[in-house]
């Protein structure tokens, strides 16, 4: 691939995005809409060397938005530099692909997960593994921390979500309900819930405190990959191998939107801050924007044919990470 062909594609997504919004956005919500493909970290375009190994499981950024963290199946950690597309610093711990990881608010901390069945806390100032958690007893699959910086909450093939206290690493709650592998768990914006979705094709909704099942959301046909809070707590949106996006009332526990458009399984989604757009991103190598009131949905790139993507803001097999401005 050459560059002549990315400026091609950005081209062919800018076009995409101008009729998308020029038809369904008002100027304010234009704001929130992604403008371009700003920077393309790849090994064939020189911006990211010794490759050879590395295949993106997972991306995610720092809370002041600087930094990326990708998790990825050479068993390291990188964080990468928004800016400048540069690498300034990797990991090394696990002992096999790792699953995911998250900045704490602070920006000091990054915890993850992995095939290995850890979790691990890394110091970003001094380099280095600072904390080793064992207790999943399976390959673990997602792993967050809580709004106040106090705990972690995990989940796992083997059927759990399990809290830590972030400090001594030591577990206080196994929560169980699920009966297939756990796929991702996240806190509320307020700390007082999790949400999960699970193998098992639904999704529960939980109580930290009590560590109780309050709701369990079931109507996706296939195994759902992602289930994530609006930033308001009031809805969560989910996807899955049936093809679809749903979007779900928290209060009354139903489905109240199914979003339709994906041709193969959907990995990953998300809210944007307004809690009126939602992205998504699936097999069918497309990442797409869906306007939450108006159930519509704009095709925004096509990855290239024999790529994967697992997540909103990286690729598998092609080695590389493409960022987009929001």
């Amino acid at each position: 691939m050459d560059i002549s062909t990315v400026n091609k594609e950005a081209a062919k997504s800018q076009l995409a995005l101008n009729e998308f919004t020029n038809k369904e956005q008002s100027e304010k919500e234009i704001e929130t809409i992604i403008k371009n493909w700003v920077r393309i970290l790849e090994i064939k375009l020189g911006w990211i060397s010794d490759f050879d190994k590395l295949v993106f499981k997972y991306v995610i950024f720092s809370a002041d938005g600087r930094k990326v963290v990708s998790s990825s199946g050479d068993a390291t950690l990188k964080i990468w530099d928004v800016a400048s597309g540069k690498q300034l610093q990797v990991f090394e711990g696990h002992s096999h692909w790792v699953n995911a990881a998250e900045f704490s608010s602070d920006g000091n901390t990054i915890v993850s997960c992995s095939y290995d069945k850890t979790i691990r806390l890394w110091n970003i100032k001094l380099g280095m593994q600072v904390m080793q958690i064992e207790g999943h007893l399976d390959t673990v699959w997602d792993v967050r921390i809580s709004p106040d910086g106090k705990n972690i909450a995990s989940c796992s093939n083997d059927q759990t979500i399990r809290l830590w206290d972030m400090a001594s690493g030591k577990e206080m709650k196994t929560l169980t309900g699920h009966s297939k592998a756990v796929t991702s768990v996240q806190f509320s914006s307020d700390g007082q819930m999790i949400v999960s979705a699970s193998q098992d094709f639904n999704i529960a909704l939980w109580n930290v405190k009590t560590g109780e099942i309050l709701k369990q959301l079931s109507g996706h046909a296939d195994r759902v990959m992602r289930a994530r809070f609006s930033s308001n707590n009031l809805f969560i949106v989910s996807c899955s191998y049936d093809k679809t996006v749903r979007i779900w009332d928290v209060e009354a526990g139903k489905d109240i939107k199914t979003l339709e458009g994906h041709s193969r399984h959907v990995n990953d989604v998300q809210y944007f801050p307004d809690c009126q757009t939602i992205a998504s991103c699936s097999d069918d190598m497309t990442i797409r924007l869906w306007d939450v009131n108006r159930k519509r949905n704009t095709e925004i790139r096509r990855s290239f044919w024999y790529n994967k993507m697992y997540c909103c803001f990286a690729e598998w097999q092609y080695h590389c990470v493409r960022l987009w401005r929001l």
